[in-house]
């Protein structure tokens, strides 16, 4: 059984999941853009909108560039802020006041849930009964997006969970930075999604996840200075001859992303 859903500080700006938006634009455009079958009216939710709906909005304009169709839902806890949020509804974007069991309609169908900076007051074994309320809803090959960002959505680090026949699998890790805090992979421990981020100690799989990725940091600097982007770049190459299911595609490294999709799946 889960904790019951509790409120949060809501603070949130314009821009701050960019980061997050962009790389579902790139990796995952063909579940964005699938219209078939019970997919036609497959919902985005997003939970905990927060104060002001404004990464609400900012995703619904940019995922509608390649579905312009796309039913939007975000979803808060307090009603203040539904209300508040109203003025922004439309024909495709609606707010409702509701927690992690989400409020659909009967027959509504949902592609891509986003829960972030949500779980942060949790405890670690809340998370994965979280993860399965939120999951059952996704229509199969659906995608739980659940994780944390710093203030101004510079560094973030999020689990990406699919929906597969067995329940909801624990597909990948997703880091991100824009480089504007500079580069260290200890930049990330501090926003690690709730169930990792006191694990971070000698044992646990995420620690020898963070020594060897500064190991692989260490040695790209010691090749001489390097900025920020190129000791990124040159650190998650090296970390993918440590450990296994590192994705080193070019884009994914040019735009501050280390994807880690390790076979089986990311431990729990």
């Amino acid at each position: 059984m889960t904790s019951p859903d509790r409120k949060t500080r809501g603070r949130t700006a314009p821009g701050r999941l960019q980061g997050l938006d962009a790389y579902l634009l790139h990796e995952e455009s063909a579940l964005l853009a699938r219209r078939e079958d019970a997919w036609a009216h497959a919902a985005f939710v997003d939970v905990g909108f927060g104060e002001h709906p404004w990464t609400t909005l900012d995703s619904a304009r940019a995922f509608r560039d390649i579905h312009p169709e796309l039913p939007v839902v975000g979803v808060e806890l307090e009603a203040h802020r539904v209300a508040a949020a109203q003025e922004y509804a439309d024909a495709l974007t609606d707010f409702r006041q509701g927690g992690f069991s989400l409020p659909l309609r009967p027959g509504e169908t949902v592609r891509l849930i986003r829960a972030m900076n949500l779980l942060r007051g949790y405890r670690p074994e809340d998370v994965p009964g979280i993860h399965h309320t939120l999951g059952q809803v996704l229509l199969e090959g659906g995608l739980l997006v659940e994780g944390s960002t710093d203030t101004s959505g510079a560094v973030l680090v999020a689990h990406l969970l699919r929906r597969v026949p067995e329940g909801l699998a624990r597909e990948a890790l997703l880091f991100h930075t824009d480089f504007s805090r500079g580069f260290a992979p200890v930049l990330f421990r501090d926003w690690l999604p709730r169930d990792f981020r006191r694990r971070v100690k000698p044992g646990e799989p995420i620690h020898a996840f963070f020594a060897q990725w500064t190991e692989a940091w260490a040695q790209a600097r010691a090749t001489g200075p390097l900025e920020p982007p190129e000791a990124f770049r040159q650190s998650v190459l090296g970390l993918a001859e440590r450990i296994e299911g590192i994705v080193t595609q070019d884009w994914l490294l040019e735009h501050g992303y280390v994807l880690w999709r390790p076979r089986g799946g990311v431990f729990q």
